[in-house]
């Protein structure tokens, strides 16, 4: 069973899109300075079908992406999710997964996403607007195959 803590309207987790992030507690990987350490707990709602559908009567049309922040301690049921929200509300809203993990399981079914972040949070690494990053965004094309997008949030400097 996932939970998650709170939600938030974000600009910057996924380019060219208006987010709803739902930050998911449980977080087994338990990076070194992570962020968001308070979501190592066991804390908060249920994060099922009901809730999803909450969160969308609320945020509608302002939002174009549903992005699951966390999740790893199971990954089952944030595929059943995204599978929910892609076939309740069709081509509505894009569906995102940031997991800490080096690479997906062999049983996942990425094709549930539209984005994908792989990657423990490294400190002297730092996140993904770092160009040094060890994480990667990845986003589904056409073809089905997914392209790492990364550089997207790197600012040109000169």
């Amino acid at each position: 069973m996932l939970k998650y803590v709170n939600t938030g309207v974000v600009f910057q987790e996924i380019p060219d899109e208006t987010t709803l992030s739902v930050n998911i507690s449980g977080c087994p990987n338990h990076c070194p300075g992570c962020h968001s350490a308070y979501l190592w707990q066991d804390i908060g709602d249920v994060l099922d079908e009901q809730a999803i559908d909450k969160m969308v009567n609320c945020f509608g049309q302002s939002i174009t992406c549903i992005c699951l922040m966390g999740g790893d301690n199971d990954v089952v049921e944030v595929q059943r999710l995204a599978d929910y929200i892609h076939h309740k509300y069709g081509d509505a809203y894009r569906v995102g997964w940031y997991s800490g993990r080096i690479r997906l399981p062999k049983s996942f079914e990425r094709q549930k996403f539209d984005y994908i972040k792989l990657g423990p949070y490294i400190a002297h690494l730092g996140p993904l607007n770092n160009p040094k990053t060890n994480q990667r965004l990845y986003r589904r094309v056409e073809d089905g195959s997914f392209e790492d997008i990364t550089h997207r949030f790197w600012r040109n400097t000169i």
